[in-house]
């Protein structure tokens, strides 16, 4: 794309300048609104959100965390219906209601401490299942 320093003397050599300067004129023409077209397809809003979701998705640090978070939700609720059951005693709701903030931010914040003495439970409900396939009784 770099011009021609040389002088031009004749009519037929004008010419020919011209036509191979609209070439390149045209070429980059093209070129700019392919990259217009990139530009303004990726500053739509919608793939603006997209491609934030999709890095959001990509990172494996957002996975744990929506998962050790939805972990400590759960284990919140299930500790909140083994305290308060069926109560209709306002006083059992609201501590029902306090065990189960305390316990979803404690799983949510120890996922490993969790995980930890879950393993350790399973392990020993399966010891248990194993004794008592076998005849043995573990007290």
């Amino acid at each position: 794309m770099k011009q021609d320093m040389r002088k031009i003397n004749s009519a037929t050599a004008l010419r020919e300048a011209i036509c191979k300067l609209e070439i390149e004129h045209a070429e980059e023409g093209r070129q700019l609104k392919a990259q217009f077209q990139l530009v303004y397809e990726s500053v739509k809003p919608i793939n603006m959100i997209k491609n934030t979701f999709k890095d959001a998705i990509a990172s494996p640090g957002l996975k744990d965390t929506i998962l050790n978070t939805s972990v400590g939700l759960v284990t919140g609720y299930l500790s909140k219906l083994l305290f308060v059951n069926v109560s209709h005693n306002p006083l059992r709701k609201i501590l029902g209601l306090a065990l189960q903030f305390g316990v979803t931010k404690l799983v949510a914040k120890n996922p490993e401490g969790v995980k930890t003495a879950g393993k350790a439970l399973l392990n020993r409900i399966k010891s248990k299942f194993a004794h008592s396939a076998n005849g043995t009784h573990i007290s």
